[in-house]
């Protein structure tokens, strides 16, 4: 096992980069890269990057909310979530941002659980997921429309989806990831946790 067990950036040279698809949220590149003695081309989804928030109320109680995603055709329950829409956009206030939109909440208490490569092998989405605490209503309602427009809320204790995780009956990645993470955080003492504002050098479009 490795001294330290630990993720290597590694940036090859990029011979050719172009956007082979348009689409209406995401574009598909296509790169050319030197690895090894040779070129190598490669297309994946272009993306801007999201975040997640893991809201935790005083009754140890996480907020999840259920909407439709039509690629896998389910109504699943997610952490509130969504993408970076600017360029360089701070990921803390786009959190905010996102627990206000999606569950009119904000929070006092921001804290780093997790930096996630979503599908790495076809994408290069990167989602920094948020532990929320001290969590209150924003006051009023946000207008939602689309799969948004029938968002279902629900409080539910940190232990019990701790254990529909591990029943299988939960199957968004983001939402796993950050319930077993924050699991394990408050097991520790919350000794874990990352500031909210630190860096993101795992980011592949920041530098």
């Amino acid at each position: 096992m490795p001294a330290e067990l630990r993720d290597e950036s590694f940036r090859p040279e990029v011979v050719s980069s172009e956007v082979a698809f348009h689409g209406k949220i995401w574009d598909v590149r296509r790169d050319v890269f030197r690895y090894g003695d040779g070129e190598l081309t490669r297309e994946y989804v272009d993306h801007t990057g999201a975040v997640g928030v893991l809201a935790l109320d005083d009754e140890d109680r996480v907020l999840l909310i259920k909407q439709y995603r039509h690629p896998v055709r389910h109504r699943e329950w997610e952490l509130p979530a969504g993408l970076l829409d600017m360029d360089n956009e701070d990921p803390l206030e786009a959190a905010k941002r996102e627990l206000g939109e999606e569950a009119d909440l904000e929070a006092d208490e921001w804290d780093l659980l997790q930096d996630v490569f979503s599908s790495p092998g076809g994408n290069d989405e990167v989602i920094r997921l948020y532990l929320a605490r001290s969590v209150r209503s924003t006051g009023s309602a946000f207008d939602r429309e689309a799969e948004e427009a029938d968002i279902e809320l629900a409080w539910v204790p940190l232990d019990d989806a701790v254990e529909a995780v591990l029943g299988r009956t939960l199957h968004n990645a983001p939402l796993m990831i950050a319930v077993l993470t924050a699991k394990a955080a408050r097991d520790a003492g919350w000794s874990t946790l990352g500031p909210a504002d630190a860096p993101w050098p795992d980011h592949p479009k920041r530098d």
